[in-house]
C-alpha cells in the first residue's frame, strides 16, 4: 500500500511540473479490436484499464473502435487521435509519431478452437490434418501455417464460427478472448486448444505530442498490477468468458 501511495505522489508531482492540460479534455485512444476488449457500454478490458490509468493521473480517456485497422494507425500517427490502445511492440518503426508506453498492457494468445477435437496445439504443424479457418489478412496465421495446410479464409469472425458450427472447417484460428466472445455470442460452445499457437506482448502508445505521459502511464499500469486492480478488470472483462465455456 505504501509503495502505491509513493508512486501516486511521485506521478502526481511529475505531472504537475511537466504537463499542461485541460481538466475537461478527454484523451482518445483508438483500437481495431472488438468485444470483449472494447464494448458499447465502455466495460471492455481496454475501456476499463485505460480509463482507470488516466483517472489515476487526474485525466480522462476513452477508447474509440475503428473497423479499419490501417486507418486507426494513420489517425493515431497523424495526431487525429491521442494514441493507440493496444498494439504490438515496435510499432514506432513504421509510425514514428507514436511513443510506446513501456509497460505491457496484455499478452494476446492466438489459439485454435474446435467443437471438441482431441488436439494439442504445440506446433503449427499439429494443425495439418485439419481444415482450418482464419480471417483474411491476419498475418500471424498467414506466415506460420504450413504451406500445404488445408485452409479457408473468411471476412469476419461471425462467418468463421458459423463455418465451424456447420462443420465446414474443423478448426477456427483467432485471438483467445475475441474468439470466445464471438463463439458465445453465436450460441456455439467451443473447445480452446492449448497451448497457444503464439503469444504476443501488446502495448499502449501515445502520440508524440503527449510523450511526457508515457512514463507516468507505465508507472500507473505497474501500480494497478501490484494492487490487484488490473487483475480485477482482467477477470471481470475477460476470464469470465471461460465460465461460459463449461
Amino acid at each position: 500500500m505504501r509503495t502505491w501511495f509513493s508512486t501516486a505522489i511521485l506521478v502526481g508531482l511529475w505531472l504537475h511540473a511537466n504537463i499542461a492540460f485541460s481538466s475537461e479534455h478527454t484523451y482518445v485512444f483508438n483500437t481495431s479490436t472488438s468485444a470483449p476488449y472494447v464494448t458499447d457500454d465502455q466495460q471492455g478490458f481496454q475501456d476499463l484499464v485505460i480509463a482507470e490509468a488516466f483517472k489515476r493521473l487526474g485525466l480522462k480517456a476513452r477508447v474509440e473502435k475503428y473497423d479499419a485497422s490501417a486507418r486507426a494507425l494513420i489517425n493515431a500517427n497523424d495526431g487525429v487521435d491521442d494514441g493507440v490502445a493496444m498494439r504490438i511492440k515496435g510499432l514506432e518503426a513504421n509510425f514514428p509519431n507514436l511513443v510506446r508506453v513501456q509497460e505491457r498492457l496484455i499478452v494476446n494468445d492466438f489459439v485454435a478452437y474446435s467443437r471438441g477435437l482431441d488436439l494439442r496445439s504445440e506446433t503449427w504443424e499439429s494443425l495439418k490434418p485439419y481444415m482450418v479457418g482464419y480471417i483474411n489478412g491476419w498475418v500471424i496465421f498467414e506466415r506460420n501455417l504450413p504451406s500445404n495446410q488445408p485452409k479457408a479464409t473468411v471476412r469476419d469472425p461471425q462467418q468463421m464460427f458459423a463455418m465451424l458450427n456447420k462443420q465446414r472447417i474443423d478448426v477456427a484460428l483467432y485471438e483467445r478472448w475475441q474468439g470466445l466472445y464471438n463463439a458465445h455470442s453465436s450460441g456455439l460452445i467451443v473447445k480452446v486448444h492449448e497451448p497457444p499457437l503464439a503469444s504476443v506482448d501488446m502495448y499502449m502508445y501515445v502520440h508524440k505530442k503527449h510523450a511526457k505521459l508515457a512514463q507516468p502511464l507505465a508507472k500507473v499500469l505497474r501500480a494497478m498490477k501490484a494492487d490487484g486492480t488490473y487483475q480485477a478488470i482482467y477477470d471481470k472483462s475477460l476470464t469470465v468468458l471461460n465460465d461460459k465455456s463449461k
